[in-house]
This record gives C-alpha cells, sequence and structure tokens, in this order.
C-alpha cells in the first residue's frame, strides 16, 4: 500500500485507500496519532528534520501523520499536487491570503461568496494596505475589466452561496493567466466529486472541510491545495508560523467522511433535483436557483462543468421575510442551522444568518432578498422532506 501510484486509480478508490502509510503495527484503518510531538533519533537527526534536509515528523502544529492521510488522499481527489490541511475554511482563505499578499497588492472577488469571506477581504486585508475589488460572479467581462497590473488572483466560490450561480472556471482562468494572476476557486459546494478545477484552469483550490468533506456535522476544518511551489513557498511557509493547524482528530473524522463522498454526493444532487423541481410548482414560491433546472441562467454551464448539479437549492418567497421565517418555523423535521452538505437537512434563512453581517447595499448588490430560503438537503425520504415544508408554504 506504501509504494501504491494512487494516481492510476478512480476517485472513488482514492477516497478509501489513499494516503495510508500503514504502520509497523499493520492496521487496515487509519489511526490518530494523538501526539504534540516527535522524538529524533540523534542531535544530527533533530536539526536535519528542522531545517528540512530530510522528511519527517518534528511538531504537531504542522507535521501529523493522521494529517498528512487527509492532506494526501484529498490531494489526489481533486488531482492537485499537494494539500495543506487547517483548522476551518475560513483559515484555509486566511492562510491563502497571508501567504500570497502583501501591501500595494489587488484582488478581484465575486460578491457572492460566503459572507465572511467577503470581511476577511474588505475588513481585515484591507487594513494592511491590500485593496478587493467585489464583482459579478457571473459577467467574464466585469472580471476582465477589473483587473489591474498589481492583481495578484481571483477568488470565487462556484456554486456560489447562497444564490447556486455558476462562474466558467475556464473563461476566469484564461482571463487571470493572460495577466500574470492567479485563479482561486472555492470547490466547497462540488467536491471533487462534482467538479475538478484545476483541470478547468485554477491554480488554488479551497475546502471547508466542515461541510460535504466531513457529511454529518462533526468536526470544523478546511484544506488548501495547489502546486508543491505555490504550497511551499507561500502557504506552507504560513501554517508552520500561523498555527491553523487541523487537529488529528478531526483529520480522522475527514478521512472517513471522504470514504463516503462520493455516493452521498450523488443521493444529495439525486434529493435536490427533486425538491427543486417540486418548488418549482409551489404557488407561492417566486423563483428557484437550482443549476439542474432548464429555468436556470447557467444550466447549460453546469452540466459542462459538473458532473451533477449539487445538494443546495435555494429559493424566494412572494412574501419576503415573515413568509421565510414562517416557512422555516413551520418545519418539524428539518434542522433550523446554518451548517450545510449534512446528511440531514437544514435549513436557513440567509439574509439574517450567514449574511446578516452584510450592509443592505452588499445584500443587494449580491441579490440575497429578504424572502430567500436555502435548504441543504440532505438523506432522508425525499417525499419526508417534501412534507415537512408544504405546511409553510401553505
Amino acid at each position: 500500500m506504501n509504494n501504491t501510484d494512487w494516481n492510476d486509480y478512480s476517485l472513488e478508490t482514492q477516497a478509501i485507500r489513499a494516503g495510508h502509510q500503514r504502520t509497523p503495527e499493520d492496521e487496515h484503518s487509519i489511526p490518530i496519532f494523538a501526539t504534540s510531538s516527535y522524538v529524533f533519533k540523534s542531535a544530527e537527526d533533530a536539526a536535519l528534520r528542522f531545517t528540512g534536509k530530510i522528511p519527517g515528523n518534528i511538531y504537531s502544529r504542522f507535521t501529523n501523520p493522521t494529517v498528512n492521510a487527509f492532506q494526501e488522499r484529498l490531494a489526489f481527489m481533486e488531482k492537485g499536487e499537494r494539500c495543506l490541511a487547517f483548522s476551518s475554511g475560513m483559515a484555509a482563505i486566511m492562510a491563502v491570503g497571508m501567504g500570497l499578499l502583501k501591501a500595494g497588492d489587488h484582488v478581484i472577488c465575486s460578491r457572492s461568496v460566503f459572507g465572511n469571506t467577503v470581511l476577511v477581504f474588505q475588513n481585515y486585508f484591507a487594513k494592511f494596505g491590500v485593496e478587493t475589488d467585489f464583482v459579478d460572479l457571473i459577467d467574464t467581462k466585469a472580471w476582465e475589466a477589473a483587473i489591474k497590473s498589481n492583481t495578484r488572483f481571483l477568488f470565487l466560490e462556484t456554486p456560489s452561496n447562497p444564490l447556486i450561480e455558476i462562474a466558467d472556471i475556464k473563461a476566469l482562468a484564461d482571463i487571470a493567466h493572460a495577466h500574470d494572476s492567479l485563479l482561486i476557486v472555492d470547490n466547497c459546494f462540488c467536491t471533487p466529486v462534482l467538479q475538478k478545477p484545476f483541470e478547468l484552469g485554477a491554480d488554488i483550490v479551497i475546502h471547508s472541510a466542515t461541510k460535504y468533506i466531513d457529511g454529518q456535522g462533526r468536526c470544523v476544518g478546511g484544506a488548501v491545495i495547489a502546486s508543491d511551489e505555490i504550497i511551499e513557498k507561500y502557504i506552507y511557509p504560513y501554517l508552520r508560523t500561523g498555527g491553523a493547524t487541523m487537529s488529528p482528530f478531526n483529520a480522522w473524522v475527514f478521512l472517513s467522511g471522504l470514504e463516503t463522498l462520493a455516493i452521498r454526493m450523488k443521493a444529495h444532487c439525486d434529493n435536490a433535483f427533486e425538491l427543486a423541481k417540486w418548488l418549482e410548482t409551489q404557488p407561492n414560491v417566486a423563483k428557484v436557483h437550482y443549476p439542474g433546472l432548464s429555468s436556470h441562467a447557467q444550466h447549460d454551464l453546469a452540466k459542462r462543468q459538473q458532473t451533477q448539479f449539487g445538494g443546495i437549492v435555494s429559493f424566494e418567497l412572494k412574501g419576503g421575510k415573515d413568509a421565510a421565517w414562517q416557512l422555516i418555523d413551520s418545519t418539524k423535521m428539518i434542522s433550523i442551522t446554518a451548517n450545510l452538505g449534512d446528511v440531514k437537512t437544514t435549513i436557513t434563512h440567509p439574509a439574517t444568518t450567514t449574511h446578516g453581517r452584510l450592509s443592505p447595499e452588499a445584500r443587494a448588490e449580491a441579490g440575497i432578498k429578504d424572502g430567500l430560503v436555502r435548504i441543504s438537503v440532505g438523506l432522508e425520504s425525499i417525499e419526508d422532506i417534501k412534507n415537512d415544508l408544504i405546511k409553510g408554504l401553505a
């Protein structure tokens, strides 16, 4: 197993087998290495490891066998060269910014990213002299027009949160590379099962492992996948110094999550598609946002870029915030929580939760209306999910 080239295997097999460096105990399941430090063979061995002249574990802030296994497995699945794991998805985004940016740099970011991602660029990187322009995710001309001579990277989520808009990754990669910039894609909603950003030209892929990679709402974590050069030169030094470290236990949970990711994503997609079609027939629903529907503006792009359409459905109610809250409060089975990617269906009101810290103007620019509801469709019976919504929709 230790000498197997996992590039020769399918994603489903990589998700179960890759990354496990079996110990002399010959364990079948990856162990949790619950240790903060490691013992060196000699003073020379310690010195060589600390300088990087020989490989080996040093300190679990930046080297741990369980975390390494998760990193290696996810890198194979994404078809990337190298992965680093972090304590959360936001910590992963922060690491990319801290590693790549300096005072005077410029960033272009989609308006339709997670609210806290907007705040990281707007409130924190701005304090250190980094300028960010926010543009419409699906308007490639707007991305091109926003490019400056000091643009370091373009940052986006696709599909977006919570409107499930689809960006043309290849087109944006071409724009970025024509201007010596990088393209960074948050692949949280699709996972490597549904979308491969590197194959479309992305330079860095980011994950919140908290979502579908875990799949059962147990742990918080994040990951950055990129070339060896980008990781070694920019991201790894920040992790080693900054300490936004994924714990061995969380890595072990995520490894288990990866093993079932492919079959879970298919089931999430199947349920979400059925729910989206049903919601379109409901009289009090003004609009349904789901790329599997022919009514979705980027339906054809989603068919080309993704293998399926994802597990998130959002929709607008005619009665605004009052109708949205009434629907949410009427549910008995569905969980009222802002998390997503769980086997349990969850429901939330983005305007007052995930994007509630944004100004009303910023929410309006992102298209997040007061009547918008987001559902992360779980793996329960689709009929039970519909029945739990029907009272509030009426």
